[in-house]
């Protein structure tokens, strides 16, 4: 390995152009990338992490430049090269050719409306490959050597048809179209089952280590970074708060910040019991015994569902055969990959959607017979929390109106503008949030703000039963462990039962009392959660347990 890194990157700092004035996003970092190796930058949204991708591969945003400091690439065919500064003909040059870029939303990132094997090919046309032969000789191996079958046949298939995973594959493939000696690996798997993502860095490591490709991978979760990383960077607020072998950085943090984000990160095994959860921030602080399963009828019973979708030679089952019970005050999780039927489950018990066959009981009441004020009465004792906090709340209402409109809707209160502005201060007040938010708009508020405010909205009209699907897995790990001690809270204070949808093992080992697993519509197990964890049955859910990254420190690989 040569001793001059591949990439050298010396007190660098980024600035933003805004209305309110500048922002220094980046202040005086470095590090470096070597060949053959990967190293992570860790950090919560707004940390400088992407901002730091970005300036190595020059595509800051048109307000963004770089104001002081240095970015040396040193390529094995073009030498050293200074990249800031850089004019956008040599960029033209070096992007796609010497260094590669996966980017972070496969679902996004793709043309769709034309055919992957055009989006690869388009690197191979700009960088030389001018043969129409030669140019699908090479996207026909490229996707197979990133592990998508039939080569010839997907190169002519729309993004749509793809999973997400598969995506993903195909997003490697145009970034190593050209044999890059460096590749920007930006939340590459931040949107995938824990499977897929183990499946695509898999795939990282094996071309890492057969091309020597230095990796620059830019993630928030510290377990990822603890199982592929050579070095680590954490950053905070456009600062680098440690750095050095991935070794010593995550079993010895040195960083109070570092510290805080491996004990909010679920991976690691280091979990804060649910006793103590569930009494955070009660007044007084006083222990309190978790809620157990009650001995009489459970408040959810779930028989025998079916839903199929379409019809003939097209119909898709999407849930086949799934039963379980949810005890009052407990938590209990759906789990499994993408297109498992977790969602359409939940949807069911919630009663937005009819399902095929089968029974949905909650309360007694059958859910799936409701109609018109039925359904309406069930909807204040059943509510929804949905994944994205930043699609599920109405841009052009602010916090309050968004708040007030179920009060409004189930005639809750007396009806004052008063009585309104009280409830709206309240419910704010139980997911701790500040009374003055109620004027503020989506858009003024952090991703985990927003969620807090989506679950106010759900509490607002007193449910019993709440179902939450994925509503922690676009947050930050530190966001994501202040909802997880917020729902515990709640569900103490408020003696609210959960279905958490979720395919983040690790997050419902930590928040569960009872699991079913679900593999293409099939329940395959289910039981009590440290049960299924500690002792599980079916191979595919040893293959979902096995895949929960942070493996390195959780299994005692690292002294600590």
């Amino acid at each position: 390995m040569s001793v001059e890194p591949l990439l050298s990157i010396r007190d660098l700092a980024v600035q933003y152009r805004t209305r309110q004035g500048h922002i220094d996003a980046v202040r005086g970092i470095g590090f470096d990338v070597r060949a053959g190796e990967v190293t992570a930058v860790v950090g919560e949204s707004g940390s400088g992490k992407t901002t730091v991708a970005q300036s190595v591969i020059g595509l800051l945003p048109a307000n963004g430049r770089v104001t002081a400091g240095s970015v040396t690439l040193n390529e094995r065919r073009l030498g050293s090269t200074e990249l800031v500064g850089l004019p956008e003909r040599r960029w033209r040059d070096l992007r796609g050719r010497c260094i590669g870029l996966i980017p972070q939303d496969p679902g996004n990132s793709l043309n769709p409306v034309q055919p992957v094997g055009k989006s690869i090919s388009e690197s191979l046309r700009i960088h030389g490959r001018p043969s129409r032969d030669e140019v699908h000789d090479r996207v026909h191996a490229l996707l197979e050597q990133v592990g998508i079958d039939q080569p010839i046949k997907r190169a002519k298939q729309y993004p749509h048809e793809f999973s997400g995973g598969m995506r993903q594959r195909v997003l490697i493939a145009a970034a190593l179209a050209n044999d890059p000696e460096l590749i920007i690996a930006d939340e590459p798997t931040s949107a995938l089952d824990v499977t897929v993502q183990r499946t695509v860095l898999d795939l990282i490591d094996r071309l890492r280590e057969e091309m020597g490709t230095g990796v620059l991978f830019i993630t928030h979760d510290l377990a990822v970074a603890a199982d592929r990383a050579d070095s680590v960077v954490v950053m905070r607020g456009g600062e680098v708060q440690e750095a050095g072998p991935a070794a010593q950085v995550l079993a010895k943090p040195s960083s109070d910040y570092t510290k805080q984000l491996m004990a909010d990160a679920p991976s690691f095994g280091k979990l804060v019991e649910r006793e103590t959860i569930a009494v955070a921030s009660v007044p007084g602080g006083a222990a309190a015994t978790p809620a157990s399963p009650a001995p009489a009828a459970p408040l959810v019973e779930v028989r025998d569902l079916h839903q199929v979708f379409g019809r003939g030679s097209d119909a898709f089952v999407a849930v086949d055969g799934v039963s379980f019970t949810v005890a009052r005050g407990t938590t209990h999780a759906l789990v499994g990959e993408s297109g498992s039927g977790k969602t359409t489950t939940g949807r069911a018990i919630a009663g937005f959607s009819v399902p095929t066959a089968g029974s949905v009981r909650v309360d007694g009441a059958e859910v799936t017979e409701l109609r018109r004020s039925g359904l309406r009465e069930f909807r204040r004792t059943t509510q929804m929390v949905y994944q994205n906090p930043y699609g599920s709340l109405d841009p052009r209402l602010s916090v309050g109106q968004t708040l007030a409109e179920p009060l409004k809707n189930f005639r809750i209160g007396t009806g004052s503008r008063a009585d309104r502005v009280e409830r709206v201060a309240h419910a704010l007040e139980i997911v701790s949030l500040p009374a003055e938010f109620a004027q503020r708009r989506p858009r003024e508020l952090s991703g985990g703000q927003r969620q807090r405010v989506a679950i106010a909205r759900a509490l607002i009209v007193e449910p019993e039963l709440v179902v939450l699907d994925e509503a922690v897995s676009a947050l930050d790990v530190t966001v994501q462990a202040q909802i997880l001690r917020l729902l515990a809270r709640l569900q103490h204070e408020l003696s609210l039962t959960y279905v958490f949808i979720s395919h983040d093992l690790a997050v419902v080992r930590q928040i569960s009392d009872t699991v079913t697993v679900l593999q293409r519509g099939r329940q395959v197990e289910h039981g009590r959660t440290e049960d299924v964890f500690s002792n599980a049955q079916d191979p595919y859910t040893q293959r979902l347990i096995e895949a929960i990254p942070g493996a390195s420190l959780s299994s005692g690989h690292w002294e600590i």
